[in-house]
């Protein structure tokens, strides 16, 4: 199935409305997705046999910038019997001034195991939340870690326990 083939049959099964956009201009082209559709699209294009994508390869969570105030998940998938791959994205605007409030999307754990480590490297280098991950928790640092290194507004902090780390 090439790109548009499979962007038609998102289309048929949830409405136009699920795409919001795409991306061709790269290697590899992207879906721009309803962030609340994320794990039903990706359950079809697991279990359609016209697809297949049994292999979720990456999920990355990206700060889009300060300036901007979006926050966004990006998913790698492959289809290893049909050597297929798709990227798709999904984002919403945040508010950075609500320190406690972090921006949060569906977890795609249920759809793809592996998602659970990935979603849980995005939650503790970018702050992301996992709607319905079954143990969402820092993975990389230390559970007392303070803020989230991999946001564009981050500041190190001088000392970890009596280290210098700066």
């Amino acid at each position: 199935m090439i790109f548009e083939e499979i962007k038609a049959l998102l289309a048929d099964k949830f409405g136009e409305e699920v795409i919001i956009g795409e991306e061709v201009g790269g290697l590899q082209p992207a879906l721009i997705l309803k962030p609340d559709a994320i794990a039903a699209v990706c359950m079809e294009l697991r279990d359609n046999p016209k697809t297949y994508f049994d292999f979720l390869s990456c999920l990355s969570g990206v700060d889009y910038g300060v300036d901007i105030n979006r926050f966004g998940v990006v998913y790698h998938l492959a289809s290893m019997p049909y050597q297929l791959q798709l990227t798709l994205k999904i984002y919403k605007e945040h508010d950075r001034n609500n320190s406690e409030e972090l921006p949060s999307f569906p977890s795609v754990s249920a759809v793809y195991r592996t998602a659970d480590w990935h979603e849980r490297e995005a939650y503790d280098l970018v702050g992301i939340f996992f709607e319905g991950h079954p143990d969402l928790r820092r993975i990389l640092l230390p559970d007392d870690w303070e803020g989230f290194p991999l946001r564009k507004d981050y500041k190190t902090a001088e000392y970890y326990k009596g280290i210098k780390i700066d």
